[in-house]
């Protein structure tokens, strides 16, 4: 099947935001930059669903903390060849029309309109670089200008009962929206479903003028918070032709996985899902890759099998390379690149970031260590919750975030 409307597409995919819900592992990182399933980043499943749906013209726009970000894109990304007229490049903040920093997401686009009209294109894709899913872009183009629609919105069926954080769709029989509530205390129910919602996705294709025209408008606004779900959108439904885009899962499950990695809570059930026997999310379809950026690491390694010494062990576990585990017992657990536990060890239902050492005896149960620190002998972590919190960030439901409280300077992740 060919997809044309891809070549006339550009996409927008907005990656400056500070993520307080996940602090502090947002203290020293922008949110899309944070470690997803040992080997990438939460950015990295968005930039895949973008290359394997045959999107190569894509601006990432960063603001807050991006230097890790930077880097992995440029270490990562520089896949494409730029003679071709292909790219994926990041645009900071340029303060073209004032000094301020991104006041909302559609001041975000609204910042860099010099930038998406220097590009030859009838269709802007507007994407978030912090949500977990699989979706071929292509399906809801094609949609779009076949129904002749001006704006399509990307939207999943969600549980009323979660869905008050989301943007909520009122749709008609024809696909179209005829209403829109934005993050509702009571949210309105699916007529199909009183139990689900129709939520938005935070994914928008418009068609290139009308996105300019709507922009320049709400920049003279001064009552706007400059916000797409908060503005943008409900001025535009009733006047202009806005679709709703049902969502397509590539991830190819009994239910439909798309995840808002916001908070610690969801970030962390997210990655436990990944070390469970049947995850939801597949890393392991070669039907739709994910791709990351690896440093050269060599193979992990578990040791010891001497008589006498005790085996270093994982099971129903994600171990990435350059990882040694001596001696110790890792059990439902993710370790990143370069990690290492020691003898003795114990460490269950934890998500270890790159460049982690756990020291001899050391116990650790639901908690999430950054990089580059070092767990000293026989530390317990995640056993005394009291304890925990006198040193650690603790979660409402116990997981305990072990991060530093401020680097000197950017250690490589």
């Amino acid at each position: 099947m060919l997809f044309p409307t891809t070549h006339d597409t550009l996409v927008c995919l907005l990656a400056g935001g500070a993520g307080e819900r996940l602090m502090p592992l947002t203290r020293e990182r922008a949110k899309p930059a944070v470690p997803f399933g040992g080997i990438y980043r939460i950015i990295d499943l968005t930039l895949s669903n973008c290359i394997n749906s045959d999107l190569r013209r894509i601006f990432v726009l960063t603001q807050y903390k991006a230097l890790s970000l930077n880097r992995h894109i440029r270490e990562g990304w520089s896949v494409l060849p730029s003679e071709l007229g292909e790219f994926i490049q990041v645009l900071p903040p340029m303060m073209r029309v004032g000094e301020y920093w991104y006041r909302g997401t559609a001041d975000a686009i609204f910042q860099n309109l010099y930038s998406i009209g220097s590009e030859t294109c009838k269709y802007v894709l507007i994407l978030s670089g912090d949500h977990v899913y699989k979706m071929d872009y292509r399906l809801m183009l094609k949609q779009h200008v076949d129904a002749g629609a001006e704006v399509t919105i990307g939207s999943i069926m969600f549980d009323a009962a979660e869905a008050c954080r989301f943007g909520i769709l009122e749709v008609d029989s024809h696909g179209r929206i005829v209403g829109w509530q934005e993050k509702p205390t009571d949210p309105k129910p699916s007529p199909i479903n009183p139990e689900k919602c129709h939520v938005s996705m935070g994914i928008y294709c418009f068609d290139k003028e009308l996105l300019i025209r709507c922009l320049l408008e709400d920049a003279e606004d001064l009552n706007s918070t400059h916000d797409f779900g908060r503005d943008i959108i409900p001025k535009l439904i009733g006047h202009h032709r806005v679709n709703v885009f049902n969502f397509v899962d590539e991830n190819l499950k009994e239910s439909q996985y798309w995840r808002d990695v916001g908070t610690i809570e969801a970030y962390y059930e997210a990655n436990m899902d990944l070390v469970s026997v049947t995850p939801v999310l597949n890393l392991y379809d070669a039907h739709w890759p994910i791709r990351t950026y690896q440093r050269q690491y060599p193979p992990a390694k578990f040791v010891f099998a001497q008589e006498g010494r005790r085996m270093g062990i994982a099971v129903d576990s994600l171990v990435s390379s350059g990882s040694i585990v001596s001696g110790g017992r890792v059990t439902n657990s993710i370790l990143s690149p370069d990690v290492r536990v020691n003898s003795y060890t114990e460490i269950e239902t934890s998500i270890l970031f790159s460049h982690v050492e756990i020291g001899r005896y050391a116990r650790i149960r639901r908690a999430i260590i950054d990089r580059h620190i070092h767990i000293p002998e026989r530390t317990e972590i995640g056993y005394n919750l009291e304890e925990d919190r006198k040193k650690y960030h603790v979660t409402e439901t116990g997981i305990v975030v072990v991060a530093p409280e401020q680097r000197m300077f950017e250690e490589p992740e």
